[in-house]
């Protein structure tokens, strides 16, 4: 697999590269993360080379600078068209302190921060407009009827959710369907081998929906890169995880360890074979990577030319494993009741071993 073979992201015709290159990063203002402008156009131009066509931004990352630099780039740029790339943005977040409708996903917010994107992208159309994080203060039909106004003016194509919870995506898909609105085709959302709660609702939702699951930190902000381990660690003040950071946690040790044991036998760095494992799972189109110089994102690239066995993935799956509060353990014993037989709270009781076995018996 290459960035350039291309697939379909959710339930639309949409063709977009397996890796998407996430820009936050783009411009110095947020100094944690954030890199200057010129090593930010190293790597979209080396994501470009290599075949990659989808990128992933928002209106507040680094204040904006992360949207002008990609509108710079395609505008002075005569070998790349703007149109052969799929440019994501984001709206929500409050660009403008003091202004109550400055950010959120009002009618009036969300027309503001898209006019306000689309200037600083120099383009007159966004291919996906996310909606970031939750607005809670807002109806969800208000949000997704005026984002079908701006897919009916041209101005977006198509749309997506982030970092949403289940019921609120499946009610605004709801909404969309019934109303006869554009739908959603994708979610958003932290999902890697230290960050598994996803799978308990949120990725089985999206499969149901038709989304297309573009995950997230892939790498747990480098935990997963394989350059944190239990005997040494980078240099504080080099990196943004902290040392007392609730991520250097045994379990993610733990899950580092058998990515470097696996990418030893493979040839492969550990964050490839993470990457690898997280694009090889059910449900998932695109996975956002990150990177401040062009080795990093090269790197990462790789993943895509490696390939992991059953007993690799069942390893890393088995290291990784969290239990979720639901769906309850109980429900993969649930006997079949549509037979005949004498049924107790609806199940069968000579196939319900889990149901208590006299009266003085207690849950």
């Amino acid at each position: 697999m290459s960035l350039d073979h291309y697939v379909t992201l959710g339930r639309s015709g949409l063709r977009v590269s397996p890796f998407c290159l996430g820009c936050m990063t783009f411009g110095d203002e947020w100094a944690a993360v954030g890199t200057h402008e010129a090593e930010s156009l190293e790597v979209l131009g080396a994501y470009l080379d290599a075949g990659g066509n989808f990128l992933d931004t928002a209106n507040i990352y680094t204040r904006g600078h992360s949207e002008v630099i990609i509108g710079d780039y395609f505008a002075g740029s005569p070998m790349i068209s703007r149109d052969r790339v799929v440019i994501a943005t984001k709206f929500a977040g409050n660009m403008h302190p003091g202004d109550p409708n400055g950010g959120g996903a009002g009618r009036k917010a969300i027309i503001h921060q898209l006019e306000d994107s689309l200037r600083r992208l120099r383009t007159d159309h966004v291919d996906l407009y996310w909606y970031h994080f939750q607005d809670r203060h807002t109806p969800v039909d208000e949000s997704m009827r005026a984002l079908d106004q701006l897919v009916k003016d041209g101005k977006v194509r198509h749309i997506g959710f982030s970092d949403f919870p289940a019921w609120v995506v499946v009610q605004a898909q709801y909404e969309a369907m019934f109303r006869g609105w554009e739908p959603l085709i994708a979610l958003q959302i932290e999902y890697s081998l230290a960050q598994r709660t996803v799978e308990a609702d949120l990725l089985p939702m999206a499969r149901a929906l038709g989304l297309g699951v573009t995950p997230w930190s892939p790498l747990r902000a480098g935990i997963l890169s394989g350059k944190y381990r239990r005997e040494s660690r980078p240099e504080v003040g080099t990196t943004r995880v902290t040392a007392d950071s609730p991520h250097l946690s045994e379990r993610n040790y733990d899950i580092v360890e058998v990515l470097v044991a696996i990418g030893e036998e493979i040839g492969a760095t550990p964050a490839q074979v993470a990457l690898r494992w997280l694009q090889d799972r059910d449900g998932v189109a695109s996975t956002i990577i990150g990177a401040r110089r062009k080795d990093q994102l090269l790197d990462n690239l790789g993943a895509l030319s490696i390939a992991l066995d059953s007993e690799q993935t069942a390893r890393l799956d088995e290291v990784s494993r969290v239990e979720h509060a639901f769906p309850h353990p109980f429900l993969e014993n649930t006997p079949n009741t549509t037979q005949g037989g004498t049924t107790v709270n609806g199940f069968r009781g000579e196939q319900a071993p889990f149901l208590p076995q006299n009266a003085d018996e207690r849950w």
